[in-house]
């Protein structure tokens, strides 16, 4: 109960995420209080607040939670080895252009091992982690967070989009010094792709422009075919989406290449380690058959 209170931060939201009635939820966390001798929770206008004994709390219960799904994990990893189902955690402009394949492979040379996949926004993914949500994630790395097992998989290039009637759409490629002083849209900066971007504007003397900022990866092409700016687009995107549009020119930038690095995170104390390593191993196949302009990492 202290975990969904701490994730929700709103009573009635954490009694559905348990399944429980309001009231109920209110007097299990009255009763963890009396029981220990520390107020936990604040009442406030804008919410629900944890008190610095709440955090603590909160803390704790989440170890301890972590440490009995990792016997859970253990237990059954022991027991069925890389079968049963995984619970998969990937961000938007990922996941659909690299599990496809992932799964009609895993599906045809380990069909004991099955895959649920749900998306999430890219911050939350590691919180959700945590919280049991998901037993993996698929990420861009690095985290924030350094207390996971990481398992390394590619490097992914990022093209610079233009319109296709833009002045360096006749272009195959461009050099750095010649970014300077356009303008770049890019995702909102719920996105880890926003803070490499304004990185790279930064480095590059580009402008970003935040009044237009996409939600996906599919709204910044639209906005590059307009002629509202330009952006950087990862190659499995750009494999995937762009070869049936004509509005939009992908350009390598050359004598700088940039990329994203991308890995599978889980909690140190999950026990279905060889499971999470049969994937990795997946994904790096897949890469290595169909993806060759991204590079292999380990």
């Amino acid at each position: 109960m202290m975990i969904s209170l701490g994730t929700e931060l709103n009573f009635r939201k954490a009694a559905e995420r348990i399944g429980v009635s309001q009231p109920s939820l209110s007097a299990q966390i009255q009763a963890l209080e009396e029981a220990v001798g520390l107020r936990m929770v604040e009442r406030a206008r804008s919410g629900t607040i944890l008190t610095p004994a709440g955090r603590e709390v909160l803390r704790r219960a989440q170890t301890v939670m972590g440490e009995v799904r990792g016997l859970e994990d253990y237990a059954s990893d022991m027991r069925l080895g890389p079968a049963g189902t995984i619970r998969l955690g990937t961000k938007t402009t990922l996941g659909p252009y690299i599990l496809p394949r992932l799964v009609s492979r895993l599906h045809r040379e380990s069909p004991e091992l099955r895959l649920y996949i749900r998306e999430s926004a890219p911050r939350d993914l590691e919180v959700e982690l945590y919280n049991g949500v998901h037993d993996l994630i698929l990420v861009q790395l690095p985290l924030t967070d350094t207390d996971l097992s990481v398992a390394r998989l590619f490097r992914e290039p990022l093209y610079l989009a233009v319109a296709a009637d833009h002045p360096l759409a006749s272009r195959k490629a461009i050099e750095p010094e010649l970014l300077k002083g356009l303008e770049v849209l890019s995702l909102n900066p719920s996105f880890h792709l926003h803070d490499q971007v304004l990185s790279l504007c930064r480095d590059f003397g580009a402008t970003l422009l935040r009044d237009y900022e996409g939600t996906s990866l599919d709204a910044l092409r639209q906005m590059v075919g307009m002629g509202m700016g330009t952006t950087f687009l990862p190659a499995l995107y750009v494999q995937s989406e762009l070869p049936s549009r004509d509005d939009v020119v992908v350009l390598e930038v050359v004598g700088k290449p940039i990329y994203r690095s991308t890995g599978l995170a889980w909690r140190k104390s999950a026990g279905r380690v060889s499971a999470f390593h049969l994937i990795a191993d997946t994904i790096r196949q897949v890469v290595k058959q169909d993806c060759p302009q991204l590079v292999l990492e380990r």
